[in-house]
């Protein structure tokens, strides 16, 4: 599909290097390129190297060790697009860390583990190494806890990992629920019964749910008792067997509300749990559940606590900026970051 290979003329350490990378498909070129070459334009801001694209023979010229780094990066890249799948801003970003900590190798490993199929057909995969780790814990452990920023797919891979085990008659049921905590706005204001109270607290798990199952599945499903979306408030009193549960924005639970819902586990269940312990909107933030069952937790058999970062966000660049910037102030201020100093940052699959 492609070949790469370096000009035959030693260099002298310092020296600028050639490599070159053929591409026998134009469209694939023009893929691996972008819009206004601006993926090729992203990798060479961030190794300071030029990249040449001559008729499929695409020159990468730079400093020796900048222009081995750009030339894996593109080879990356190219690879993804050979395995069928497109490539975005963040893709390119996200293969440039990579390739700079130098895990190139563990991105092909990533791409191969496709965790399930959405409703219209797409593959849904981890697209970073923090998620591979998070599906892995999901899959190893009877309870996984997910815990890092918004838009690194906690949620969503959590869902699907939910949908498979339910087509695969693993599970009988799928559970969704979050706590109704107010983040500034008050439940009473907003009209109809609690039903529909509480059904914007709920939306992004119904979204996910939709892309997995499409509507009229997920209706059926809904109506026949095999998934439910609640209020972490309607588990209370119950035993959850042959079910798939995800407790959702888990950071905004008392510690009294975080052990009613661990204690709710059956036979043959998976519990997933996920939040952001930036993002608590309790009054009080040294009495979040997730903070406490972290630290309480951490060395059971058969639970996994994965860590996401900055990195692993799937969103606009915007948003790894974002939350670098504010955890940049919270660690000068202290705050809410002092939570994070609690626990390692490892993972235990």
């Amino acid at each position: 599909m492609w070949q790469s290979c370096e000009v035959s003329r030693r260099r002298k350490k310092g020296e600028t290097l050639e490599k070159t990378f053929k591409l026998e498909n134009s469209d694939m070129t023009n893929a691996l390129f972008g819009a206004f070459d601006e993926n090729m334009n992203i990798i060479m801001r961030a190794f300071d190297v030029k990249i040449l694209n001559r008729d499929g023979d695409i020159k990468i010229i730079g400093d020796e060790d900048a222009a081995q780094k750009a030339l894996s990066a593109v080879e990356s890249l190219a690879a993804i697009l050979g395995r069928g799948e497109t490539i975005s801003e963040q893709t390119v970003r996200y293969v440039i860390s990579m390739t700079d900590e130098g895990n190139v190798q563990e991105l092909a490993e990533m791409s191969k583990d496709c965790v399930c199929i959405t409703f219209t057909g797409k593959p849904v995969k981890p697209k970073t190494l923090g998620q591979k780790k998070y599906v892995e814990g999901i899959r190893k452990n009877t309870i996984a806890f997910g815990v890092g920023p918004a838009g690194t797919g906690k949620t969503y891979l959590a869902v699907a990992l939910a949908v498979r085990a339910f087509k695969n008659k693993e599970v009988q049921r799928i559970i969704l629920t979050r706590p109704a905590v107010e983040a500034g706005e008050k439940l009473g204001f907003l009209p109809g019964d609690l039903q529909n109270k509480v059904d914007p607290y709920l939306r992004p798990l119904y979204d996910a749910l939709f892309d997995m199952l499409g509507a009229e599945s997920f209706q059926r499903n809904m109506e026949k008792g095999h998934i439910e979306v609640a209020p972490l408030a309607y588990m209370r009193g119950r035993t959850l067997d042959d079910s798939f549960i995800i407790l959702d924005e888990a950071q905004n639970t008392t510690r009294e509300q975080m052990k009613m819902f661990l204690t709710r586990l059956g036979f043959n269940s998976k519990m997933v749990i996920t939040g952001d312990i930036t993002q608590i909107d309790l009054p009080d933030v040294k009495r979040s559940g997730l903070v406490q069952a972290i630290r309480v937790l951490k060395n059971i058999d058969d639970i996994a606590i994965c860590y996401f970062t900055e990195k692993d966000v799937v969103r606009h660049r915007l948003v790894q900026d974002i939350v670098r910037a504010y955890e940049k102030i919270e660690t000068k201020l202290g705050g809410q970051s002092k939570t994070r100093k609690i626990f390692p940052r490892t993972d235990k699959t």
